[in-house]
């Protein structure tokens, strides 16, 4: 029995320090967070980014649109891109041989018919079926191509991006009106800018009319609250700290501005990962430091863009279980960089953090809870041991969290009810027991998925539109 019980504990003791130090790095890049909002508060105070786009010159920029099935939230988030606050932009639409009434709902809205547009690269894509330009908006077009996945249709809408910036955008996503205003701006402050990522948030549970979201309220189901505060943490807590430390290795396929020329220098998009948003930025960094450029990419906290996220369990574990394969197979194609110094912080902070705590976390954690379990059931866990484990895991983690939502008090305050703030609190204190253990055990599925080649798909994500919707009561 002493062999199993050592082993045991090694695995309960694993788990402890991987929770310990995961909550520490969202403390550590929380705190670098706060720095950096206060001080880009301040500056928006200071400057107004009309004044530096007047300055400055507005660069045009070209919305790329990859729609696949998207019926029930086209018409609404194109009408959302068109009443952009920018200067110059095109919408570029790129049907990507959509199953539904994808393209004819399009066609109703927007009175489009075919026109030509000549291409400016030639990344390798599937077979172009026509090209429309609305008769009602001379800045929307629309590409009908043949169905090769998400990558496919963004290489194919870069290759008509006529544009030196292009920013690439989910269909089911609403940008705020003045979201392209934002992003654009660390390309007007320094030159050296290649790609900018904005933050995104849960949509469901908002009033939405025409395209815009009028009031901003919190989900009324709990599995989309747990998503919410997620994606505070994700992105205030997270990835505008990696950004203060030059390591963002993701900007989300949502809602991303990039340089053109250099995305297209290196091979656009890669068609075959579920992960194409991460694998393109980690194959940005590695191209910039192996070429010897001078090269930032940045993290804006202010453009919003909106999404719908799953409200039911089926859609939300194939919406995990893709994210982790997407994750494993950015590291496995890069891992050169992995404690490589000539790729510095990347290779050795950035990419470490993504492959233990990130990629393996879901394997430690739950062999961690299995042992813990086991070992209770045996008798053979300490109360002291089980003190310091619900400390770490649950009170460290809720604190964490909480900071998250404090963040978000402190600098742009959406949620403006007192109620919604109660129910973020309450959601920060009530994710560990049951969220998170099934966000990972969904997530070692596809560790499993990926590592038995059992699946190499997107998964079926079920949407409810962004039709005007009512606050929750």
């Amino acid at each position: 029995m002493k062999p199993i019980f050592i082993f045991l504990m090694v695995l309960s003791i694993t788990n402890l320090l991987y929770m310990f130090f995961l909550n520490s790095m969202y403390v550590v890049t929380s705190i670098l967070s706060f720095g950096a909002l206060r001080k880009y508060s301040r500056r928006l105070k200071s400057v107004s980014i009309e004044y530096l786009l007047t300055s400055a010159g507005a660069p045009p920029i070209t919305m790329v649109v990859p729609s696949y099935n998207e019926e029930s939230t086209c018409v609404e988030s194109i009408r959302a891109l068109l009443n952009l606050q920018y200067p110059e932009y095109e919408v570029l639409v790129v049907n990507d041989g959509s199953q539904d009434k994808t393209l004819k709902r399009l066609i109703d809205a927007y009175d489009l018919e075919p026109a030509y547009r000549t291409p400016l690269s030639n990344l390798k894509t599937q077979e172009i079926h026509a090209v429309y330009r609305s008769l009602k908006f001379s800045n929307l077009w629309v590409l009908d191509k043949a169905n090769g996945g998400k990558a496919d249709a963004l290489n194919a809408g870069i290759n008509m991006c006529q544009t030196p910036l292009f920013c690439a955008i989910d269909a089911d996503s609403l940008l705020e009106q003045d979201a392209l205003l934002r992003v654009v701006r660390p390309y007007l402050e320094e030159s050296k800018t290649v790609a900018v990522g904005g933050i995104v948030r849960i949509a469901n549970g908002c009033v939405i009319e025409s395209g815009i979201v009028k009031q901003v309220r919190l989900p009324k189901t709990w599995l989309a609250r747990f998503q919410a505060l997620e994606y505070l943490r994700s992105f205030l807590s997270g990835r505008m700290g990696w950004s203060v430390m030059g390591g963002t290795l993701i900007i989300s396929g949502a809602f991303g501005l990039f340089k053109r020329s250099l995305i297209v220098d290196i091979g656009g998009y890669a068609t075959d990962t579920v992960g194409e948003d991460m694998e393109l930025i980690v194959r940005l960094h590695r191209y910039c430091l192996e070429q010897k450029l001078s090269y930032d990419i940045a993290f804006i906290p202010d453009p919003v863009a909106w999404t719908e996220c799953p409200e039911d369990m089926k859609t939300l574990a194939n919406q995990r279980d893709r994210w982790q394969r997407g994750l494993m197979e950015a590291l496995w194609i890069h891992r050169g960089m992995f404690f490589n110094p000539r790729y510095g912080r990347i290779g050795l902070l950035a990419y470490p953090y993504y492959f233990f705590l990130e990629m393996l976390g879901p394997v430690i954690e739950l062999t961690g809870y299995l042992s813990i379990l086991v070992t209770g059931l045996l008798g053979m866990l300490s109360g002291s041991f089980m003190m310091a484990f619900f400390l770490v895991a649950f009170v460290y983690g809720s604190i964490v969290s909480i900071f998250a939502i404090a963040l978000e008090e402190l600098t742009f305050r959406r949620y403006l009810r007192m109620k919604d703030l109660l129910n973020l609190i309450l959601a920060s204190l009530l994710e560990s027991f049951g969220y998170r253990q099934l966000l990972t055990l969904w997530r070692a599925r596809g560790m499993w998925r990926k590592l038995t080649r059992r699946s190499h798909s997107w998964g079926k994500m079920e949407r409810k539109g962004f039709g005007v919707r009512q606050a929750s009561p």
